[in-house]
């Protein structure tokens, strides 16, 4: 059963208290980041289900919003998630050429997962650094002025960092 645990829920509590009575859908954003985070690092239909009933909400509202939003993962996804700014600021100074490298390095398509759950890669709108381009989000960082040998790098410390912690 989905259930967030005791604390979890008087964290969801507060939050919800942020905003005026009535308006607990305001709180959908960060809930929605609490449940990606404690369930699996995606948003399956039941952990959505699960949301929309914490917030009083359709559960319809609570789907619009994850599956508009290129930060919540709508499947599983690797340990290690490559999102990659497609938008153009990005494209003009190389980011097609990065995907593409990724993609062969990786052996995976857009969207795809390497057969060993190591590695996701996603394209994004904008992620606000365009004087960086082209740059992708991995984690909670962002890698910028992206090159082939910079994503070897990325794909390495992956690697060691997973190996380390195995």
């Amino acid at each position: 059963m989905i259930s967030f645990n005791e604390q979890q829920l008087t964290t969801v509590a507060t939050i919800i208290a942020r905003y005026p009575q009535g308006k607990q859908k305001s709180a959908l954003l960060p809930v929605l980041h609490m449940a990606q985070d404690n369930f699996g690092g995606w948003l399956d239909v039941p952990v959505m289900d699960y949301v929309a009933g914490l917030l009083s909400i359709e559960p319809i509202e609570v789907y619009e919003v994850a599956s508009f939003y290129s930060m919540y993962n709508l499947k599983p996804v690797g340990k290690h998630l490559f999102e990659v700014c497609h938008t153009g600021p990005c494209m003009i100074n190389g980011s097609d050429e990065i995907i593409e490298y990724i993609k062969e390095k990786l052996e995976i398509n857009v969207g795809e997962t390497t057969s060993d759950g190591m590695f996701t890669l996603k394209t994004v709108e904008c992620l606000g650094a365009c004087g960086y381009a082209p740059m992708m989000q991995y984690g909670k960082t962002y890698r910028e002025h992206l090159t082939k040998e910079k994503v070897d790098a990325i794909i390495e410390e992956c690697r060691t960092a997973t190996a380390r912690n195995n």
